[in-house]
């Protein structure tokens, strides 16, 4: 399943260098200007799973096949965005298109970087931007109730039901609440979907901090301070230099800032959580690979990601933990040891589950 995570901001917060960084390219220019971002980029990029290394060691196979993540880099939104200032509308018709959005706000000092708002306020910048996306989702709303409403009216049970889940999200917008903060139904989530609402998508807060604040920053004050659940600090400035080294000298230049892991692989692993996703394997002498599913899908579901005729045709699935995988060196060994199970329509796919797919064609 395909996955798209858009990186929107202010001019000058760092959104290119991040998205230069998450996908080892300078595809974004990164300049000291507003809108030096003409299109939205976009990039693909693996996601960080070392089991996919020892299950291809395993099954003594050369390809491996991560799971991927798309991120689409956005020009700088201004005030007055919703109504056509800067690049306005255009680019946030880019971020409707996405599955989820990383805000990056600016933490950082640096006179030779130039802020819009001449002072750093990460709260003010977050409020402007939220701001601009509910503008821009009270208008696109208001201009789709008017349809349902006609609709409703002619009796279409399908509209009547969107026109009040729709009304209900226009209240909560026009009161300059972000739509993903409204609670919704099991039968309303799939409807929301189809109002297209930018503010209904999850969004994880990416701080974008100064080389000094590594050490000393506080994530969870910072994210109590400006109002939102949680933030991911990261320096993009080094973890630009960083995604230029070798992994051994990555290891190193980490440890001179007491990095456990890169920021960016904490980001990518975020957005992949973000959205209820987790990982299953395939392995085999042609490859071992990693496939995204949903938290919660059956193993049907998760052979029709193969493909779908694995899904219509689904008979039983061999499955075997991670863990007894490894721990059994192989399909052999999870068999002679009794840790392989076979799996029918019903069963709830695990995070970590290598499956074989047995369907009829």
């Amino acid at each position: 399943m395909g996955l798209a995570i858009g990186i929107v901001g202010l001019p000058n917060v760092g959104k290119s260098t991040l998205f230069n960084t998450l996908t080892k390219t300078m595809a974004a220019q990164a300049a000291n200007y507003p809108f030096c971002t003409i299109d939205p980029n976009v990039g693909v990029v693996e996601v960080p799973d070392y089991r996919i290394d020892k299950l291809a060691e395993i099954v003594k196979t050369p390809k491996k096949i991560p799971a991927v993540v798309e991120f689409i880099d956005i020009a700088g939104l201004v005030k007055g965005a919703a109504t056509g200032e800067g690049l306005g509308n255009k680019f946030l018709a880019n971020i409707r298109e996405t599955d989820a959005y990383i805000h990056i706000f600016r933490v950082f000092e640096d006179p030779n970087v130039t802020h819009v708002h001449a002072g750093i306020n990460p709260k003010h910048d977050i409020e402007i931007i939220n701001t601009e996306l509910i503008l821009a989702d009270v208008d696109s709303l208001t201009k789709q109730l008017d349809n349902l409403r006609k609709k409703a009216k002619g009796q279409d049970k399908v509209a009547q039901e969107q026109l009040i889940l729709g009304e209900k999200l226009h209240t909560a917008l026009q009161a300059g609440n972000l739509a993903n903060s409204v609670a919704l139904t099991e039968e309303e989530k799939p409807l929301s979907k189809l109002f297209q609402l930018i503010t209904i998508k999850p969004v994880l807060f990416v701080a974008n901090i100064s080389e000094t604040q590594i050490k000393t920053i506080d994530e969870k004050k910072l994210a109590v301070d400006i109002g939102v659940p949680a933030v991911i600090a990261v320096c993009a400035k080094v973890e630009a230099e960083l995604a230029q080294l070798s992994e051994e000298d990555g290891k190193i230049f980490m440890e001179e800032y007491n990095l456990k892991e890169s920021g960016l692989h904490r980001i990518i692993r975020a957005g992949y959580d973000l959205l209820g996703l987790q990982t299953y394997f395939t392995a085999g002498e042609i490859e071992a690979r990693a496939w995204t599913v949903s938290k919660g899908a059956t193993a049907p579901q998760a052979a029709g990601v193969i493909h779908t005729d694995f899904e219509k045709g689904f008979i039983k699935a061999e499955v075997a933990s991670y863990e007894d995988f490894v721990a059994s060196g192989g399909w052999a060994g999870v068999r002679e040891k009794g840790k392989l199970r076979l799996e029918g329509k019903e069963y709830i796919v695990q995070d970590g589950d290598v499956m074989f797919f047995k369907f009829n064609t």
